[in-house]
């Protein structure tokens, strides 16, 4: 009897051995059928605590940077790379032939680039259609044997030598708009190269006439519409890119200092 309770006595001193401490961390542990399972312990308040507080601070900085951004620019992305238009219309109602305008082709002033042939029922004369300046074709809406009445246009060039910038500012922010400000401008399809410019004319009047739009109801009430007015950019470093008017920029324009 007394070997029996010894050795009882040992084989519960082996069992105490061998059981688990619990975490110093501050976790606690379960049994999971006579095996130990640890759980994790739950983040503090003081984590939250810090994770809002840095949310904070992002936007705060954030805030700031947008902040001190408007308070340097007057920025819009409603602005294209423009130039002095060259109009080659139809002189007379008849039917293009030998039309030699295509989008990209340098013209001359006086050049031909095609003729009308006048119908009739005797001979069908013809009439030479000629650029009326130097440029650069970049609409060309005409095709071959196309009938046009006279004064159509037949093609729209731009001279290289004075292509500038147009852009949209709003009315509200045009009173921060200065002639001979420096203006920085990406070129939507040269993203990241840098070009520059100045503003040499804030024309008086709007892009368009103020629209009022009448509301769903009887009471006669209004909507304005904020209008844009048109500010004439001109280039002063291109960045060594090609530019052709009809390409979308984003402008930044310096304010008053």
């Amino acid at each position: 009897m007394t070997e029996r309770q010894g050795s009882g006595s040992a084989t519960q001193a082996n069992d105490t051995s061998d059981a688990v401490a619990p975490p110093s961390d501050g976790s606690s542990t379960e049994s999971l059928n006579g095996y130990p399972v640890r759980k994790h312990r739950r983040p503090s308040g003081t984590v939250l605590v810090m994770g809002l507080v840095v949310l904070a601070l992002l936007l705060i900085t954030g805030g700031v940077t947008y902040l001190l951004y408007t308070e340097r620019y007057v920025t819009t992305d409603n602005a294209q790379v423009d130039g002095d238009q060259i109009q080659i219309n139809a002189p007379q109602t008849g039917v293009v032939i030998h039309w030699q305008g295509t989008v990209g082709s340098q013209v001359r002033s006086g050049q031909v680039v095609g003729r009308i042939e006048v119908q009739g029922s005797g001979a069908q004369p013809q009439r030479v259609i000629r650029a009326p300046g130097d440029g650069t074709i970049a609409v060309n809406p005409t095709v071959e044997g196309q009938w046009v009445t006279a004064g159509t246009n037949l093609a729209t060039a731009y001279n290289g030598n004075g292509i500038y910038a147009t852009a949209r500012v709003d009315e509200t922010d045009v009173a921060d708009v200065h002639l001979g400000a420096l203006v920085d401008m990406d070129v939507d399809a040269y993203s990241g190269i840098p070009v520059t410019g100045i503003v040499t004319e804030i024309q008086d009047s709007a892009a368009a006439e103020f629209s009022l739009f009448p509301e769903s109801n009887s009471s006669g009430n209004f909507q304005k519409v904020t209008q844009v007015i048109p500010v004439r950019i001109a280039f002063t470093n291109t960045g060594g890119v090609p530019l052709a008017p009809g390409m979308n920029i984003t402008v930044r324009i310096h304010k008053h200092k």
